[in-house]
């Protein structure tokens, strides 16, 4: 009885099938138990739901010509300077303009408004003195003339010495931190009339700030 030979070719490549076969199996169910996001790209990892939505928000609100984004530019501004008015009239530091932010700043407006300040009444001391001054009457005009030189040397006097307390104050309450243009600061709030100051006075008269 005749033996044919087998190709060893045949018995080593339909063993290598079959050690091959049983891997591919479980690589292919391990992957196909993996859940996916079908939104989600290719060879990227699922987001999460916040992510996701955060993405979709942020593509949503992105302007989507240059007319809409001026127009939301110009929203954002309106918002900040309603934001600033409120601030100022309030008080508020988190929305108060760079120049009035910050504790010099604050102490230096409350050590102001706490105090009767020369400067403040020129406006209306102005005016009197113009009336006089324009009144065809030789006394009156040298009276004018008198009371001006009075209302300057008040001022200047009193200045002089608000700018030395001041000082002195600020230098004993923010010794580690930056004093720089908080006197000069001051001294243009003191120019003005206390009903007109903004910020808005937040101490009383005579309150130790």
């Amino acid at each position: 009885m005749r033996v044919e030979p087998v190709p060893l070719g045949f018995v080593f490549r339909s063993r290598a099938k079959e050690e091959k076969a049983p891997v591919a199996e479980k690589t292919t169910v391990s992957i196909s138990k993996q859940p996916r996001d079908p939104q989600a790209p290719k060879g990227r990892p699922t987001p999460k739901r916040s992510e996701a939505q955060g993405q979709r928000r942020s593509v949503a609100n992105t302007p989507t010509n240059r007319k809409e984004a001026a127009k939301r530019q110009r929203e954002e501004r309106r918002v900040q300077m309603e934001r600033q008015r409120q601030a100022l009239a309030s008080g508020d530091e988190r929305y108060l303009p760079a120049r009035d932010k910050g504790p010099v700043r604050k102490f230096a407006r409350d050590f102001i408004d706490s105090r009767f300040n020369v400067a403040e009444f020129f406006l209306p001391m102005a005016v009197v003195i113009l009336v006089l001054s324009i009144v065809r009457v030789g006394y009156l005009q040298n009276l004018a003339l008198l009371l001006w030189l009075v209302v300057i040397v008040l001022i200047v006097l009193d200045s002089v010495l608000s700018v030395f307390r001041l000082k002195k104050r600020l230098a004993e309450r923010f010794p580690d931190q930056s004093r720089k243009g908080a006197v000069a600061y001051a001294l243009m709030r003191s120019l003005q009339m206390r009903r007109l100051r903004l910020p808005k006075p937040q101490v009383k008269r005579g309150e130790r700030p």
